[in-house]
């Protein structure tokens, strides 16, 4: 089982864009709508490139951008983090059926580490951080190489996802996907299941995803 973090299993997408916008208006810019739509489920690099694009900067420090941007996230993240609807039960109820899951995130790992404080670290059995792939999201190394990490095949592995870019990243790994919006609206599309949220979900039913993949 492949869980993403930002806006699906954590309400983590609300403070990114506190800490995004507040990064635009200390390099005396702002930052429109359309940038940040762009930024989510984005990788870092590609993250800073919009916001230079967006703010009219293209010769900024990317890794100066980047350390503020982390330093205050870091400070947003412990200050404690919201679940996503149904995200905790479903994690929970996966590890009591004793199933292998791991975590597949563009975050970084510094940032991941706060962010296991309230997801728990006993409930994955990988970590994939976007800091620690040989590409990031929508590129399908993150979930290729959790699947390595728990020593199972891709077509083995149900993934969910709630952004446009790791949904391509795990349909072209290869993995049967669920997908459940957070911040984006998710078209339809072949190979994707579509939920509003992740309450009532359980191990059961993404069996049948699975089920329905292989047949």
């Amino acid at each position: 089982m492949l869980f993403d973090m930002d806006g699906t299993l954590i309400d983590s997408e609300k403070v990114w864009d506190v800490a995004l916008h507040e990064l635009a208006a200390h390099a005396g810019g702002s930052l429109s709508p359309g940038a940040r739509i762009a930024m989510v489920g984005s990788s870092m690099g590609r993250s800073m490139r919009i916001l230079r694009d967006d703010l009219g900067q293209p010769d900024r420090d990317e890794a100066a951008d980047i350390a503020w941007l982390e330093g205050r996230v870091e400070e947003l993240f412990a200050d404690g983090l919201v679940w996503r609807p149904g995200a905790m039960e479903l994690l929970h109820a996966v590890r009591a059926a004793g199933v292998a899951t791991a975590l597949v995130t563009s975050t970084g790992r510094r940032l991941v580490e706060v962010a296991l404080d309230t997801l728990g670290r006993e409930n994955f059995d990988a970590v994939v951080c976007g800091d620690e792939v040989s590409a990031p999201k929508p590129d399908p190394a993150p979930y290729r190489t959790a699947a390595g990490l728990l020593g199972v095949a891709i077509t083995d592995c149900v993934a969910i996802e709630d952004s446009p870019t790791g949904l391509a990243s795990a349909l072209a790994a290869g993995a049967a996907v669920l997908a459940v919006p957070a911040e984006l609206e998710l078209p339809p599309a072949d190979g994707l299941h579509l939920r509003d949220t992740l309450v009532g979900v359980d191990p059961a039913y993404l069996g049948t995803l699975f089920a329905e993949a292989v047949a």
